[in-house]
């Protein structure tokens, strides 16, 4: 969703790109089906990562991409938020000395106990270029001492996928697939659900009391709950019964089938950061199960509520939401579908 729009728009000016697919990301239902959706190229290379754990992985990703680099001698490598491939590329570049462009730049969590939190930082302060989404982002790498001159705020790339395919989304058959539509087809009130991260997920009794909260909300509205691999493993590992309440379980959705769920819910409980921002542009009420979040401008500026520890209001507080009038959404500022032509703009300004 992120390169998407910044290869489209590099691509229109004529700059010359290589994909590299890393695989951290690998299943179809993860990884073939958004390339499909996005219109997005087939890879120039696929490293073929794989899972493993955080080390054995991004050592890979290093191990693997170094001989690509060698070979092309790129003059900038882009990379894009904060998984365990954004830190290995950049990290392998820099030792390069090849310059090094972060999108998605600046965000903290101030959680030192998420991976994701250790990827950001070591990424930007070893890249050459720093995109931002959000003002809050440069206030944060001005106070890491990073200097200013790198640092330009764009807005935020994701939404400009958002803003792409949500037409076409919307004329998806998800809704009918799923039964969410009533005798006079209008849309039912449902909420939509998201888990992965191992604060949530790796903790049986966590797990329990977040599908026990679930459960709970689905005796009184549907509940639609696309299951990431590693929840389902998880779900399977703890003999964890999530079939009762109602819960649709399936499996996980491809972009355009959960943009058309994203934007026709009517609460969404997540723990999943992209699912924060597209909550916000879309003004779709959001619970995000965690006790901090490195994109507190959807706090502020839009929908979203943390909630962390005891669960058991859980139900009741998206309940309230449900049966809430729809919000107006208010987007941040440059979370307008453009991002990746200021993008663009930058990259081309210091490349040419």
């Amino acid at each position: 969703m992120k390169v998407a729009p910044v290869l489209r728009s590099l691509r229109s000016r004529g700059s010359e790109q290589l994909l590299v697919h890393t695989g951290q990301h690998y299943d179809a239902n993860m990884s073939t089906v958004f390339f499909d959706e996005l219109d997005l190229p087939r890879p120039d290379v696929d490293l073929e990562v794989g899972s493993g754990s955080h080390a054995w992985q991004t050592g890979e990703v290093m191990k693997r991409l170094e001989p690509v680099l060698l070979e092309h001698k790129p003059g900038l490598l882009m990379v894009y938020g904060d998984i365990n491939s954004t830190m290995a590329a950049a990290l392998t570049a820099c030792k390069l000395q090849v310059l090094v462009a972060h999108v998605e730049a600046g965000l903290r969590s101030f959680d030192r106990t998420m991976p994701e939190e250790t990827n950001r930082i070591v990424t930007d302060h070893v890249s050459d270029l720093l995109l931002t989404h959000c003002s809050d982002a440069n206030q944060n790498l001005a106070r890491e001492g990073i200097d200013p001159s790198k640092v330009h705020l764009v807005g935020n790339v994701m939404i400009d996928s958002l803003v792409r395919l949500l037409p076409k989304a919307r004329t998806r058959g998800i809704l009918h697939d799923l039964n969410l539509m009533d005798g006079n087809q209008s849309i039912l009130p449902f909420v939509l659900v998201t888990l992965h991260r191992p604060s949530n997920v790796d903790c049986p009794e966590r797990l329990l009391e977040i599908v026990h909260a679930l459960n709970e909300l689905a005796k009184t509205c549907p509940i639609v709950f696309p299951v990431h691999p590693r929840t389902r493993e998880r779900i399977a590992q703890s003999g964890i019964d999530s079939s009762r309440g109602h819960i649709q379980i399936t499996q996980p959705l491809g972009y355009l089938d959960f943009l058309c769920l994203e934007n026709r819910a009517r609460a969404v409980v997540t723990d999943s950061g992209g699912v924060q921002e597209e909550t916000t542009y879309l003004g779709v009420s959001c619970f995000t199960l965690r006790p901090n979040t490195e994109r507190p401008v959807t706090i502020t500026c839009g929908t979203n509520k943390l909630v962390s520890g005891n669960l058991d209001g859980l139900a009741s507080l998206v309940r309230e939401s449900v049966q809430a009038p729809p919000r107006v959404p208010k987007p941040p500022e440059y979370w307008d579908g453009r991002a990746a032509e200021r993008i663009s703009e930058v990259v081309l300004q210091l490349h040419g």
